[in-house]
C-alpha cells in the first residue's frame, strides 16, 4: 500500500512525510475522523514507508522485498491488532483471525467494522480487542526488528478494547521502545482512557471531496464520469459510502419498490399492512437493511431537492424521476428534518442489533405522521 493509493488526504501525506524527513517520527499516533475518509489505508501506507528499502519521490518504491512483503501482508515487523469475536472457550487473540484479516484487507483498506463481521460471520455479536490480545501486542513487540529498523503495530478501532488491554497499551505508551511506531485508528476516540489520547500525537483526517470520490470511482470501480460524479455526490465524503451506494444501485428495482411500498401504506394509514411490510424486511440480512435504509434516506433528499425544480442538483432514475413527480410534495420542509432523522437512527439500531422487527415496524409507523406533515 502506497501513498499514491490513498485517496485525497493529501495534507495528512505531507504532514507525515515532513516527520520522516525531520527524524521525528512519533512513537504513537491517533488517526481519527469519520469512516470511509482512508485511516487505515493511510496507516498501511505509512507503514509501508517507514519500511520500505527505497523510498524515492515522497512514496514507498513498491518493488523492494519489504514493499512485497506488506503487500501480501507478511512483512515481519508489521503488526495488526483489531476487533473480534472472542470464542466461548480457550484463548483468543488476533492471531485466531489473522488469517481471516490478510484475505479481507486484501480486497482494500475502505470498510467498516460491520463489513469485517459479515466476513467472519459474526453478525449478531460485539467484537472486542480482548484482555489477551493486549498480552499478544506486548509479546509481538518484544522480539527485536527483523529488519533492524521500524516495528510498526497498527491498530484498528482501538475504542473497542478492553479495559486490560487499554491499560497494557497505555503502559507500552508510557516507556515507548526504540523505533518503535503505534498507529491507533479510531472513528469514535470518546471511549479510549484519557491517558492514552494524551500520549498520542493526533492526526485529524477530513471527510473527502466529491473531486477525490469521484476520480477515484472512474480509476478503480470502472464508472462512468457522469455515475461517477452522481455517486460521490450522495456518499457524504466517505468513499465506504460511495461503495456501498454502487451496491445499492444494483438493487436500486428492488429497494425502489420496497420504499414506494412503505410511503403508500403510511400515506393510506394502513397499520396492518406496514407490519407485513416491516416483517418481509426483517427477513433481509443486516447488511441488505441498512442498504436499503441508505437507499431511503437517498431518495427523502432527492424529494426534497425535487421541489426546487432545478433538475441539474438531481440525480435519479427515470423511474424515480417519475414517481417523484407526485411524491415530492410529501417531502417538504416541514418533515424533511425528521424523516431524515428516523431513517439514519433505524439504521444505527440496525447495526446495534437491535430487534429488526422493532426497527422496522415503529419507523414504519412514524412515517405515518410525518407522510401528512
Amino acid at each position: 500500500m502506497q501513498f499514491s493509493e490513498v485517496i485525497g488526504q493529501q495534507d495528512v501525506k505531507e504532514r507525515l512525510l515532513r516527520q520522516v524527513q525531520e527524524n521525528r517520527v512519533p512513537h504513537a499516533m491517533l488517526f481519527t475522523g469519520p469512516e470511509g475518509c482512508g485511516k487505515l489505508a493511510m496507516a498501511v501506507a505509512f507503514a509501508n514507508y517507514l519500511l520500505c528499502q527505497n523510498p524515492h519521490d515522497g512514496d514507498s518504491c513498491g518493488t523492494c522485498p519489504a514493499c512485497r512483503q506488506i503487500a501480501k501482508m507478511g512483512h515481519p515487523d508489521l503488526h495488526f491488532s483489531f476487533p473480534f469475536i472472542k470464542k466461548s472457550t480457550g484463548t483468543t487473540t488476533c492471531e485466531n483471525y489473522i488469517s481471516d484479516w490478510k484475505q479481507f484487507i486484501s480486497n482494500g483498506y475502505y470498510f467498516g467494522l460491520s463489513d469485517w463481521l459479515e466476513a467472519i460471520g459474526s453478525d449478531n455479536k460485539s467484537a472486542i480487542i480482548t484482555e489477551a490480545e493486549g498480552d499478544n501486542i506486548i509479546d509481538k513487540l518484544s522480539i527485536a526488528s527483523y529488519s533492524g529498523g521500524y516495528k510498526v503495530m497498527i491498530i484498528w478501532l482501538p475504542e473497542r478494547m478492553h479495559d486490560a488491554a487499554a491499560n497494557n497499551l497505555l503502559k507500552m505508551l508510557e516507556e515507548p521502545a526504540a523505533k518503535t511506531v503505534f498507529i491507533l485508528v479510531s472513528n469514535d476516540t470518546t471511549p479510549i482512557l484519557s491517558t492514552i489520547l494524551s500520549r498520542t500525537q493526533h492526526m485529524e483526517f477530513q471527510r473527502l471531496s466529491a473531486d477525490d470520490i469521484a476520480r477515484a470511482l472512474q480509476e478503480r470501480n470502472g464508472l462512468d464520469r457522469n455515475m461517477a460524479v452522481q455517486v460521490a455526490r450522495t456518499a457524504g465524503g466517505s468513499y465506504l459510502n460511495a461503495l456501498r451506494y454502487i451496491n445499492i444501485n444494483n438493487e436500486s428495482d428492488s429497494y425502489f419498490d420496497e420504499f414506494v411500498n412503505l410511503m403508500r401504506k403510511a400515506y393510506s394509514r394502513d397499520v396492518q399492512g406496514l407490519q407485513q411490510w416491516a416483517d418481509d424486511v426483517t427477513k433481509w440480512g443486516r447488511d441488505k437493511q441498512k442498504s436499503f435504509l441508505s437507499y431511503c434516506q437517498n431518495m427523502l433528499r432527492e424529494n426534497f431537492i425535487y421541489n426546487f425544480h432545478l433538475p441539474e442538483l438531481n440525480y435519479m432514475t427515470d423511474k424515480e424521476s417519475d414517481f417523484a413527480k407526485k411524491f415530492s410534495r410529501f417531502i417538504n420542509e416541514r418533515n424533511i428534518v425528521e424523516f431524515t432523522e428516523a431513517f439514519s437512527r433505524a439504521q444505527r439500531d440496525v447495526e446495534q442489533n437491535v430487534n429488526s422487527k422493532t426497527i422496522f415496524f415503529d419507523f414504519a409507523l412514524k412515517t405515518i405522521i410525518l407522510i401528512r406533515k
